[in-house]
């Protein structure tokens, strides 16, 4: 199906039994999330929201929520889209095999923008913020937010659709400061490209002008969060997956999309913020409370019969997950073009995706060797850390493809062929006092925080534990050792309090081991906690470790040196308990999750709902 609107796409899964009504009124404060995370998390349908208290229009959630559906939503132009990007990432394919990428050519015509006449598009009424349906997703969050916002702004110096940007920068509708129906706040953080726009609007002394699209069809959506080939737009882009040209018109000098079924259009000054936040993210925790821009309302948009489309996101998995999984198929090969050398790169979803990174490479500098060392890897790490989004990893462990087949996607496996070949004492690499993600609260403060490479090549070096080494049942201040993997074991401590605290208990651990070791069968250690919960599963030992701990200041080492500037040691250890400095976690509101067991049949833990379909 080629949606022209979201209305289209709804009806089309409710057809196919992918979508399910809820007719009851539903509460925008808490409620609708709470529903939307007990669906998704029982890889439920699509939910259409037909009464949302305090607002005439209606709501839809978990359109994303598997891979399955999404494929579904774009089944007519998947192939071609992917065929695209393929194209642009390596021409020379088109020259290789002309007849096969005739019809990617055709498909490519429809992806050009479509440029309407002046004025408000047909069917559009002006309405005000507070007429949106007002939706907060997590008790501590500051307001009620857009969570699926396609903020477009253009390049001052050359402005027009084609050198412009979209990007899904959340949107906070009211709370804080903000003066409703005049003000929202525009959340962006670092490597997103509206703000360069707003960085040379500003060296020009004028204000940028913004549209925020919300609905339309579903390919739009996706268009804002895609990282795309050199010289493929958004809006291109849009028009690709749509297989429908993306309409739009100028008012007031602002981009209007004709198929969206919402559109804010304002301005955002220089230098002008108001404090935005808290909102539950997706790392699991709250983004706290900091000074981001604010747009001035000009003129908010709705059209008849307007759907407002919005997720939840929290702890990994959650429907952005989908989102992940989609971009990775449709643009899985193009880093490879990107980043020479490099044959697959993972970003770790159940570790928030930015704060742990896996890749393979390659290692061909030097085959003439015995002594294999990581070499062009580092190389590879470096270009890794140097492009787009990859470039606020905070952990990167990476390796060469060379005594068996590996996938980075399979984390047990990837993890202990990697801890089975590193020299702990020269394959660590740092890089402090750098960027990591803004919704990273493990840092030094915003935006700011350290990276670590672990590489590793060669033969295997070591047998790794697989149950937990004696040594370990014993320890002063840490206990109740677990392990959570071969080679990697939990150990429960004390609460964190300092820094300087933590440097004495962690010393007397590190003199336990060397006087009563060594410990070669277990490279890594964790202190966390809570050992049991660290240990309990995979994902838990992921999000845990690599969310709450920042590599310069928590990472420590048994029998650790420094050598010209280079760190080393006999075994790793991650200090991955709580630090008063970070953001709380995500806690729903017991009195909500109760009030919203009225909508679930008795099988509530099957998270079928009882509801008309």
């Amino acid at each position: 199906m080629r949606y022209r609107n979201m209305e289209e796409c709804i009806m089309d899964l409710e057809k196919h039994g992918h979508l399910i009504r809820i007719h009851e009124e539903v509460d925008p404060h808490l409620e609708m999330a709470a529903i939307h995370l007990k669906v998704y998390e029982a890889g439920g349908p699509a939910l259409l929201f037909e009464k949302v208290k305090g607002s005439k229009y209606r709501a839809v959630s978990n359109l994303f929520g598997t891979i399955e559906r999404s494929k579904f939503i774009f089944r007519d132009t998947w192939e071609s889209s992917q065929a695209v990007i393929a194209l642009r990432s390596d021409p020379m394919k088109a020259l290789k095999q002309p007849f096969k990428y005739i019809g990617t050519g055709l498909s490519a015509r429809k992806a050009l923008p479509l440029k309407k006449r002046g004025g408000v598009p047909s069917g559009f009424e002006e309405i005000q913020i507070s007429d949106l349906p007002q939706i907060k997703h997590w008790p501590e969050d500051g307001g009620a937010f857009v969570t699926l916002p396609q903020v477009y702004s253009e390049d001052p110096d050359k402005p027009g659709i084609m050198n412009s940007n979209l990007g899904m920068y959340r949107i906070q509708l009211s709370g804080n400061e903000y003066e409703l129906n005049k003000e929202v706040g525009v959340h962006y953080q670092i490597h997103r490209g509206i703000g360069i726009h707003q960085a040379q609007a500003t060296k020009k002394g004028q204000p940028l002008k913004v549209s925020c699209f919300i609905g339309g069809p579903p390919a739009h959506t996706l268009s804002a969060v895609m990282p795309l080939p050199e010289g493929l737009s958004e809006m291109t882009f849009a028009g690709l997956l749509a297989g429908r040209h993306f309409r739009y018109s100028y008012v007031d000098g602002y981009c209007i999309s004709s198929d969206a079924d919402f559109v804010i259009t304002g301005e955002i000054y220089p230098g002008e913020t108001r404090p935005e936040g808290p909102f539950g993210d997706h790392l699991g925790y709250y983004s706290l409370t900091h000074p981001f821009p604010v747009m001035k309302v000009h003129k908010v948009y709705a059209k008849k019969g307007a759907i407002f489309p919005f997720t939840v996101v929290g702890r990994p998995p959650q429907e952005d997950t989908s989102f992940g999984e989609l971009i990775h198929e449709l643009t899985g090969g193009a880093v490879k073009s990107e980043v020479p050398g490099v044959k697959e790169v993972h970003a770790i979803d159940a570790a928030g995706v930015h704060p742990l990174l896996f890749a393979i490479g390659s290692e061909r500098y030097t085959p003439y060797q015995q002594l294999k060392q990581p070499a062009e890897l580092l190389t590879i790490a470096n270009r890794i850390l140097g492009t787009g989004q990859l470039s606020l990893a905070k952990y990167l462990f990476i390796t060469a493809e060379e005594e068996r087949a590996i996938s980075t996607h399979d984390i047990p496996d990837f993890l202990t062929y990697i801890l089975e070949r590193i020299n702990l004492r020269r394959d660590i690499h740092f890089q402090t006092n750098t960027t990591i993600d803004t919704l990273d609260y493990s840092g030094t403060g915003i935006n700011s925080g350290s990276k670590v490479v672990f590489a590793a090549v060669g033969e295997q070096k070591r047998s790794l534990c697989t149950e937990v080494p004696g040594l370990l049942k014993t320890l002063p201040v840490f206990g109740q050792a677990r392990m959570i993997m071969p080679g990697i074991v939990a150990v429960q401590g004390p609460k964190f309090v300092s820094y300087k605290e933590a440097q004495l208990e962690i010393d007397k651990l590190c003199d336990t081991i060397q006087e009563q070791g060594p410990l070669e069968s277990c490279p890594m250690l964790i202190l966390c906690d809570d050992s049991l919960f660290m240990s309990e599963t995979l994902s838990n030992f992921l999000w845990a470790t690599f969310t709450r701990s920042n590599p310069s200041h928590d990472i420590y080492g048994v029998n650790s040196t420094v050598e010209n500037k280079h760190w080393a040691c006999d075994n790793v250890i991650i200090d991955a308990r709580v630090k008063p400095h970070q953001a709380p976690p995500l806690i729903p509101d017991p009195a909500v999750e109760r009030n919203i067991e009225r909508l679930f049949a008795a099988e509530a833990s099957l998270g079928r709902l009882n509801l008309r379909r």
